[in-house]
């Protein structure tokens, strides 16, 4: 599942404001790209195309974007049959985002509207970066400058620029 790189980086910058030790990622990001890649590798990724100074509020959200977004795309590329869910979609056409998904999965597509009664939980709603602990924190603003560098950063990494069609290869669609 993916989900709009803007919307993404807020969320993140949000939780950040709620959980110390993200935080100071960010922070320390703003100073050293080195830190970026360290980061990006503590999550299993190789960090050496994320050596890159936060120089923006979005930039570490997106970044969180673009590790998973670039490699479902390489592995697609590579021959693997995976397919994508777009968040938006699903959270516009519940019940039949899931009765394809469900289709997808060979599971039967009796149990949409089942699965629709669990967006109605914040999945969160017991910790730290519930809804209800984040929800109030100020977003940053996407900028015209700061949408330059975002786009830079995704265009390197061959994803969906930010202002264009976000939809990838392979998402599964109820249209």
């Amino acid at each position: 599942m993916y989900r709009d790189a803007v919307k993404i980086a807020k969320s993140g910058y949000r939780m950040s404001m709620a959980y110390p030790s993200l935080r100071l990622l960010y922070l320390l990001g703003y100073i050293s790209g080195y830190m970026t890649k360290v980061m990006v590798e503590s999550i299993g990724f190789d960090g050496s195309d994320f050596r890159m100074r936060l120089e923006n509020d979005l930039m570490f959200g997106v970044i969180m974007y673009a590790i998973p977004t670039a490699s479902y795309l390489d592995l697609r590329r590579r021959g693997f049959d995976v397919s994508a869910v777009r968040y938006e979609d699903l959270v516009a056409r519940p019940v039949d985002m899931c009765r394809v998904v469900l289709e997808f999965c060979h599971l039967p597509v009796s149990l949409a509207e089942l699965a629709v009664k669990a967006f109605d939980v914040d999945s969160q709603r017991d910790s730290f970066i519930a809804k209800s602990a984040i929800g109030h924190f100020k977003e940053p603003q996407l900028t015209p400058e700061t949408q330059v560098k975002l786009n830079e950063m995704l265009k390197k990494f061959g994803l969906p620029l930010i202002g264009e069609p976000d939809t990838i290869e392979g998402t599964l669609s109820c249209s």
